[in-house]
């Protein structure tokens, strides 16, 4: 498959070739950077409304994706990680309804605290993308993966949720264009590549937008698979 060259979330022109190659640990740490910054701009009582169109808080949805970090790092963790399950740590919801965790951010630290929490998952993923061997493979139910494709999954997680967020916060939210170009060309092979931008795509991939030609999807997934 050959990997896109768009233009950049912001409309203005990507030089030829910018958007190709692997996804790497840097653009993994580029988003989560990206993601924390622009949630500190939220106010306090904003993050008890809904994020986005989830039926969670915002403050669920920002510990669920600081979840999805820490879980895809230590699946990359043991010497020889599982092939066939998710290493067994317990996940709990605080409530009916609520996202099913390992990670809990403690409230009393208030917002500020929580992207700490989101920040330190995200650093913990960027490490282990790192440092594992390229030939490291691990467990995920959309398909057995690399750290490239761990560090593309968690970059999904990051800018679609921080999306999520951003509607349910009342923010701007205009990620970096070359991590989601490289992490469409990544996990998914079924994305148009001449409809949009980059992000716009991505988002469609995910099922929260219709690209022309292409409406919004109601079931999707990825697929984590190395290919190349």
């Amino acid at each position: 498959m050959s990997r896109p060259s768009r233009e950049s979330a912001s409309g203005a022109p990507a030089p030829s070739g910018a958007f190709d190659g692997p996804v790497t640990a840097d653009d993994l740490g580029r988003a989560v950077r990206s993601a924390v910054e622009a949630l500190r701009a939220a106010p306090v009582e904003a993050w008890d409304g809904k994020a986005g169109s989830l039926e969670w808080d915002c403050w669920e949805t920002a510990e669920h994706l600081a979840d999805d970090l820490f879980a895809y790092a230590v699946q990359l963790g043991p010497r020889k990680p599982p092939l066939d399950r998710d290493v067994p740590f317990m996940w709990q919801s605080l409530r009916p309804g609520g996202p099913a965790n390992s990670v809990h951010a403690d409230r009393a630290a208030g917002p500020a605290g929580l992207l700490q929490v989101l920040e330190a998952c995200g650093a913990l993923l960027v490490a282990m993308v790192r440092t594992a061997s390229p030939d490291t493979r691990a467990h995920h139910v959309f398909g057995v993966s690399d750290p490239e494709g761990f560090a593309a999954m968690g970059i999904v997680e990051t800018l679609v949720h921080t999306h999520d967020l951003a509607e349910g916060l009342g923010l701007d939210w205009d990620p970096p264009a070359g991590p989601c170009a490289r992490t469409l060309a990544r996990l998914f092979p079924d994305a148009p590549t001449d409809a949009a931008d980059p992000w716009t795509t991505l988002l469609w991939a995910t099922g929260r937008t219709e690209l022309p030609g292409h409406p919004r999807r109601t079931s999707w997934r990825w697929y984590g698979e190395p290919r190349w």
